[in-house]
This record gives structure tokens, sequence and C-alpha cells, in this order.
């Protein structure tokens, strides 16, 4: 028993450094609840997140003008196809109070193709969610819960990153 507690204490450690060595990635010790969270889609009908309980869930809030979230983008794009996140969501939320033509224009030019555009609504979930600048990215638990945030870009096509978020998956 005493080398199982061993073990386990090794590996998640180990683990534990791996995921560490994720740029930009924070873990929270606890997990966040929030009561509702909506946004609009392309089409300004309201989205509740409550409707996608039992999915994983990334919320990345970008803008037009955000050369970040330009250089992130197209490996986000990627990441929807990826087959080991089949029970993932990603709704990139502009929070740049970019109109929907520009943001069009701005998936055309990246050549992003299985993202769809999604909006901050008047309540603005940016507050809600205590965003310090963008690219954010919140990722949240089948459960609708945040565990993790990614301040800044990442390359969300990194081997470690994949093998790490599909464990939530």
């Amino acid at each position: 028993m005493r080398f199982l507690i061993i073990f386990i204490f090794l590996i998640s450690n180990s683990f534990a450094n791996e995921v560490s060595d994720i740029k930009n990635l924070i873990i929270n010790k606890e997990y966040k609840k929030y009561d509702s969270l909506t946004f609009l889609n392309a089409k300004n009908q309201k989205i509740n997140l409550n409707s996608y309980k039992g999915n994983l869930i990334i919320l990345n809030f970008w803008a037009t003008w955000c050369a970040p979230c330009k250089e992130e983008m197209p490996s986000l794009d990627a990441l929807l196809n990826n087959d080991r996140l089949n029970n993932l969501k990603i709704f990139p939320i502009n929070v740049g109070k970019d109109n929907l033509e520009k943001s069009e224009s701005f998936f055309k030019d990246l050549d992003i193709n299985n993202l769809e555009i999604y909006f901050d609504s008047p309540s603005t979930l940016a507050k809600k969610l205590s965003l310090r600048g963008i690219p954010t990215s919140i990722i949240l638990n089948k459960e609708g819960e945040e565990f993790a945030r990614i301040i800044g870009s990442i390359d969300f096509e990194d081997k470690k990153f994949i093998d790490w978020l599909s464990i939530y998956n």
C-alpha cells in the first residue's frame, strides 16, 4: 500500500511539473463556479453555457486588433478537429467591440473554418470572468466549473497541452 501511495505521488508530481511547462497555463486550486454564463452568437442570439454541461469547454476571448489573438487562432481552429478531444466545445468570443463583418474578415484572412464567431453580451462576460487582457482562454469542466485559464497566446496544437486537456475530455 505504501508503495502505491508513493508511486501515485511521484506520478502526479511529475505530471504537474510537465503541465507547469505549458506556457501561460494557470490551473485553479479550487474550481470556480458561475451562476450563468451567457454571450451572443453571430445572429445576436443569447447562448447560455448551461446548455453545454457535459462538455469540456474553452471560452477564448479575442479581438481583431489583437496580434497575439491572430497568432493563436489557427491552432485553436485546428484543436476543434483533434480526435482525442471529441467532447470539446470551443467558443471564440470577440470582446473587441468589432462588428460581424470585421470579425468574419479576420476569420477569412486566417483561414478559420471550424470555429464560429461569438460576441460578448452587453452584460460583459469578460468582466464577470475578471479578464485582465486578451487573448485569454477559460477552460471549463463538464460541470461548467472553471478549472484552468490561459493568459496570453499559446499553441493549442502543442502535444503537452493536448495530452493534458484530453484527461478532462
